[in-house]
């Protein structure tokens, strides 16, 4: 590490209580970066530039926040939605985003420049929470579709990278072999590796997701997503003029490698809640209303062992309810990869929310807006009594 990287990283980690350090200093500089609080470029502190030109938010902690690091969500009486950690997607079911726009509503912009456009929501018991968009430029087009993400939890993330690909692979059952109706898929990327992060599993490793992040959501380029930028497109020439907080000192870019690193470092080893042991009834009714089919409780962990997780990381097709119109590439839109379960914990009360979109305000109305491979896990639970249901769900409240 060079004489100013060190001075930057400590720089860095002095505005942290010392009880942070105990941790170690690459996790509390990690710390540091997941929460600093990124500005325009050029300023006067080189460090903490690149920021935009057009961006949702400013820090990686504006989006991921309270105890399980996720999206939130507040609903009016009038459906009107208040959110943190909320992003909406552009594209059709192929996955290509919209001409003008990109990938993404950028609903913010460094001075001088003018943002993408004002984005609002709204949410019905029930139904998917719906985005307004008042775009600025010009209308988007006639494919295009708009995909609210909520931010996704991020306590427990490292087990994801625990899971021993082949145990991905193998569970994969894309022709349905066992006749169970599940038809789970691995997402295989351009360079042949298994993605596993993400709501349609875009990253194999937590560096690139977190590079991704950078970009798509903070306008920061990296080694792995090398676009000062950002979302901007050919047609926002203005935003493609705008200075760029690219150095040498950072790998040529606004964020170094090593600096995509220490926020790996630090979100691996963000805890998730240990998973209740012993006789239980409602994990044998999780089990066996055939939720496990998807959300497998445990994987097989790298070197031996398991990891536990309550996700196989495929992709399946959730039905028609959970379709958005927005894919990826090679990734329907009707697929989204199965989220882990752990840490839902940590994400009881409040302004929690659940499913891609944060439209369900209960693990209940979330169970009952799976469709697709999952219907006859949701009939099964709809089947179940009352008392049954309820011990289901305080089950995976203990997660």
């Amino acid at each position: 590490m060079s004489a100013r990287r060190l001075v930057l990283m400590l720089a860095a980690v002095a505005a942290l209580p010392a009880l942070a350090l105990a941790d170690g200093l690459e996790r509390a500089a990690g710390k540091a970066l997941f929460d600093r609080l990124w500005v325009a470029a050029p300023s006067s502190t080189l460090a903490n530039d690149g920021l935009g030109p057009l961006f949702i938010e400013k820090s990686c902690a504006s989006c991921h926040m309270g105890k399980a690091f996720a999206g939130q969500m507040s609903v009016a009486g009038d459906g009107t939605v208040i959110a943190r950690g909320l992003a909406t997607r552009l594209g059709n079911t192929a996955g290509t985003g919209d001409p003008l726009y990109g990938r993404q509503i950028q609903p913010r912009a460094v001075h001088g420049l003018a943002s993408e456009g004002t984005v609002s929501y709204h949410v019905a018991p029930g139904e998917p929470t719906r985005p307004d968009f008042a775009p600025a430029f010009g209308a988007l087009a006639a494919t295009t579709k708009l995909g609210p993400r909520l931010a996704p939890p991020l306590a427990g993330i490292g087990r994801i990278g625990l899971v021993d690909e082949a145990a991905i692979l193998t569970g994969a059952d894309p022709d349905d072999r066992d006749g169970d109706g599940v038809r789970g898929r691995a997402r295989i990327l351009a360079d042949g590796s298994v993605g596993r992060y993400g709501w349609k599993a875009s990253a194999a490793t937590l560096d690139q997701q977190v590079a991704d992040a950078f970009m798509l959501d903070i306008g920061l380029s990296s080694p792995l997503a090398p676009h000062p930028a950002g979302d901007c497109t050919t047609a926002e020439t203005a935003c493609l003029a705008a200075p760029d907080g690219r150095d040498a000192s950072f790998d040529g870019e606004e964020v170094s490698r090593q600096m995509v690193g220490l926020i790996t470092a630090y979100l691996d080893g963000l805890p998730a809640p240990n998973v209740p042991t012993g006789s239980d009834a409602g994990a044998a009714l999780f089990a066996s209303a055939g939720c496990a089919s998807c959300h497998v409780p445990a994987m097989p962990k790298r070197g031996g062992g398991a990891v536990t997780l309550y996700s196989d990381l495929l992709l399946h097709d959730m039905g028609a309810a959970l379709d958005d119109g927005v894919g990826e590439g090679g990734v329907a839109s009707k697929e989204w990869r199965t989220p882990p379960l752990i840490a839902l914990s940590l994400r009881q009360g409040g302004e929690t929310r659940y499913l891609h979109d944060g439209r369900a305000a209960t693990l209940d109305e979330a169970v009952r807006a799976h469709g697709g491979e999952a219907s006859r896990a949701r009939a099964n639970y709809d089947a179940l009594s009352d008392a049954d249901r309820a011990k289901l769900i305080e089950f995976l409240g203990r997660l």
